[in-house]
């Protein structure tokens, strides 16, 4: 049975309890014999007894198996006997006909019904012959009750068959929902681990190269120079610290600290400060002013995007000069980062994360990016995203 029907069970038990009472007291007190009522009384309680003992358990299960069919055969001669003690009992087919169509299939059920209809004729001929009146009165009943009764233990049946295949679909859809939710946290975990792996690329392997490279130019001149190697110290671990605000602000899931203690055009120019101070390289940073205000996601893209562009110039470009441009364009905000170093193949494809990461984050705030350089020609990088 569906879950419909098991929260509605009660509903039919009152009508078998009702059903049960009205006939019991009408056969009580009905014109026949003390003998007969007796008979009709016995077989009514039978009736009663055997369901609350078995067949109320069978109906639960909507079991048409061997047991369903012995209790179809008990139900039907406890009736038929009540039936055939007093005609009066016949009003007990008000709960056999509904037992009978959640007992067995609709076909069986059919016959098994018409057959227990049809008692009431058979009754009232055993015992008043065909000339008994009722029969006039009988025969044509007779013929409505069997038609009812298969129409409406067909639709009842149909009704029980539609919830069940409701509730097998809401199953379905249930788990279809579930495997859904899973699906979009494996995508939420994938796409949370992709932007670590930017961010980390972005902020803290960045930062370490930093590091190593002073550090090798303080092994270098530690003998020879030592106010470069207080200076590159102190750059050292500012630029530590600095590793150490980004992990943290990471964790936070904030905006970079660069961004969140001041603005971007502020932090460009700290981060052609610093490559300066490592590289003795000469940088210029050119920023319009004002700038169309950006979504803070827009100032993150443009901000990695610089700070990929010079950690490349920094390993690989040996350069001389660089230019860093932060210009107002109609739609939105253009950076530009142009060295005059050693370039590269631009149309080569590349192992390296750092600009496939990067194209990765301009579309995802809807801008574009281009990478112009060539073998002994330098490199260009312009990113654009809209304001």
């Amino acid at each position: 049975m569906t879950d419909a029907w098991q929260r509605s069970f009660w509903f039919w038990e009152v009508l078998f309890a009702v059903a049960y009472v009205a006939t019991a007291l009408l056969v009580l007190f009905d014109d026949v014999t003390t003998a007969s009522k007796t008979v009709a009384e016995i077989a009514l309680a039978a009736l009663a007894l055997s369901y609350l003992a078995a067949g109320r358990r069978l109906v639960k299960r909507e079991d048409n198996s061997l047991p369903a069919v012995v209790y179809t055969g008990v139900l039907v001669a406890t009736a038929g006997t009540a039936i055939f003690a007093d005609t009066t009992s016949s009003f007990v087919l008000f709960m056999v006909c509904p037992l009978l169509f959640m007992l067995l299939d609709v076909r069986a059920a059919s016959a098994v019904t018409t057959l227990v209809i049809l008692l009431d004729p058979v009754s009232a001929v055993v015992r008043g012959g065909w000339g008994d009146p009722s029969l006039s009165i009988l025969l044509p009943m007779t013929a409505i009750l069997v038609v009812f009764s298969a129409l409406a233990g067909k639709f009842t049946t149909d009704i029980i068959k539609q919830s069940t295949a409701r509730a097998e679909l809401i199953r379905q859809l249930e788990d279809s929902q579930a495997e859904v939710t899973r699906l979009s946290h494996e995508a939420g975990t994938a796409a949370e681990r992709e932007r670590l792996a930017r961010e980390i690329h972005d902020t803290l392997a960045q930062g370490f190269t930093s590091i190593v490279t002073l550090t090798q130019a303080i092994e270098s001149e530690l003998d020879t120079d030592p106010d470069a190697v207080r200076r590159h110290l102190a750059l050292a671990a500012r630029t530590a610290r600095e590793n150490l605000a980004e992990a943290r602000a990471m964790v936070a899931a904030l905006a970079p600290s660069e961004l969140a203690s001041g603005s971007l055009q502020e932090a460009l120019r700290r981060q052609a400060s610093r490559l300066t101070d490592e590289t003795e390289l000469i940088v210029e940073c050119d920023v319009d002013s004002p700038l169309p205000s950006l979504k803070t996601a827009a100032e993150v893209v443009l901000l990695r995007g610089a700070q990929e562009a010079l950690t490349n110039v920094r390993k690989h470009a040996r350069a001389t000069a660089v230019l860093i441009r932060l210009s107002a364009v109609d739609a939105g905000v253009r950076l530009l980062v142009r060295d005059d170093g050693a370039g590269f193949a631009a149309a080569e494809p590349t192992d390296g994360f750092g600009l496939r990461g990067m194209r990765s984050r301009v579309e995802q705030v809807g801008g574009h990016l281009t990478v112009r350089s060539g073998r002994g020609d330098g490199t260009e990088l312009e990113l654009e995203v809209p304001a």
